[in-house]
């Protein structure tokens, strides 16, 4: 988790997918975060954590349902929610955050 504690407590926002192959919503996420990081450019970084493949990570942070994601802002949680979201939604939210 070395790694991960550097990315997130950096300047810029990080906003972390929580997901599971088996997951459908996970998998309609996917398209939606690819065009998010492409219209955010540098102000954002997008993450995907698979749970399965990291379960201390995601006991860590108590993911239950999945898709969860969590924005973090200079190392902290700012946002975070479970289930799929649309794009533009997901857009209006972080705006407030970026």
């Amino acid at each position: 988790m070395g790694k991960f504690q550097e990315i997130i407590a950096g300047n810029t926002p990080v906003l972390v997918d929580f997901f599971a192959e088996w997951c459908g919503p996970c998998k309609m996420m996917k398209p939606v975060l690819e065009e998010l990081k492409h219209k955010m450019g540098d102000r954002l970084i997008v993450l995907k954590i698979d749970i399965d493949k990291n379960q201390p990570m995601a006991m860590a942070y108590q993911i239950q349902s999945v898709p969860t994601l969590i924005l973090w802002k200079n190392g902290q949680i700012a946002w975070r929610q479970s289930g799929a979201l649309p794009l533009y939604e997901l857009e209006q939210i972080l705006s407030a955050y970026l």
